[in-house]
């Protein structure tokens, strides 16, 4: 049988804007992710959380997907930070997802360079992301495309009671005209 997503196939990619109807869809391959990258235990969004995050009120990330033959293969989903040093946008991403009979076809290429495009098209200095140290076949792939790790730079992340109890420190958390919910 021919399988259209065959390693042999050539298949062609459609990329689009996410729509909200694809939020389960999107759910699904981030649990794919998760379980990959043996970090299903860390999971924790829901559709309706999903679904206010890239399409609600507040909405704070966007997201593509990618089809081939009729069907999704892979998502990507980035949102715009600001750069001080250039005093212009920068875009990060935060998941780029490409099913796992799927992969090594040009799908995660061809969804990165859609990203690549918007953060230019947006005046963006900066495409950033994060890479698991353990997972060497995104780490060739994106030396191979010319990526640069920032070994200089460390990451840190504040979560759970940490950023809560840090937040608890905040001497104007009282005052609601303190922050800007522009």
């Amino acid at each position: 049988m021919n399988n259209p997503l065959s390693r042999k196939a050539s298949p062609m990619i459609h990329i689009r804007a996410a729509r909200e109807a694809d939020v389960p869809v999107i759910l699904a391959m981030m649990r794919e992710l998760a379980e990959h990258h043996k970090l299903s235990y860390e999971l924790e969004v829901t559709e309706e959380v999903l679904r206010e995050g890239l399409f609600g009120e507040w909405r704070v990330g966007h997201a593509l997907i990618g089809e081939s033959v009729g069907e999704v293969v892979a998502y990507a989903i980035y949102f715009f930070s600001f750069t001080s040093f250039f005093g212009v946008p920068g875009l990060y991403l935060e998941d780029l997802c490409v099913r796992s009979k799927a992969r090594s076809q040009g799908f995660g290429k061809a969804m990165l360079a859609r990203v690549a495009r918007i953060a230019v098209e947006r005046g963006c200095r900066r495409l950033e992301w994060s890479v698991l140290d353990r997972n060497e076949q995104a780490l060739r792939f994106y030396r191979s495309i010319g990526s640069k790790s920032m070994d200089e730079w460390t990451m840190h992340r504040l979560e759970g009671l940490a950023l809560r109890s840090l937040a608890d420190e905040d001497a104007d958390s009282g005052n609601p005209a303190a922050i800007d919910r522009g």
